[in-house]
């Protein structure tokens, strides 16, 4: 596990120029969730985040399919994080047994 240093409220990342100076760059990490329709899924995967204090800057979830075959899919979005700590959330989403898949991807912008 990793340690909570506090690395992981920090809002920008710096990075080497071509000239040697160093720029900021906001980094978003990406969580898409897949999970079945259950009425506990959603705060238990917000959980992940909070007990971290950290907020998603966006979320935005999908009901879709039909009655028996339900599917929640969730689109979360966290500035800050630093890698280690994204690929913590994600693989102990992924081990919630609702959860049927996690993809993660990282936006930087200038």
């Amino acid at each position: 596990m990793f340690p909570n240093n506090g690395s992981s409220l920090n809002r920008s990342s710096n990075l080497a120029a071509p000239g040697g100076e160093a720029r900021r760059f906001a980094a978003v990490h990406c969580f898409s969730v897949v999970a079945a329709a259950e009425p506990g899924a959603m705060p238990r995967i917000l959980e992940f985040f909070a007990k971290r204090g950290v907020v998603p800057s966006r979320w935005v979830s999908h009901l879709s399919g039909g009655s028996l075959e339900s599917e929640l899919s969730i689109d979360i979005q966290v500035e800050g994080l630093d890698v280690p700590t994204a690929r913590l959330i994600a693989c102990s989403i992924g081990q919630l047994q609702d959860v049927r898949l996690v993809l993660t991807s990282e936006k930087v912008a200038a």
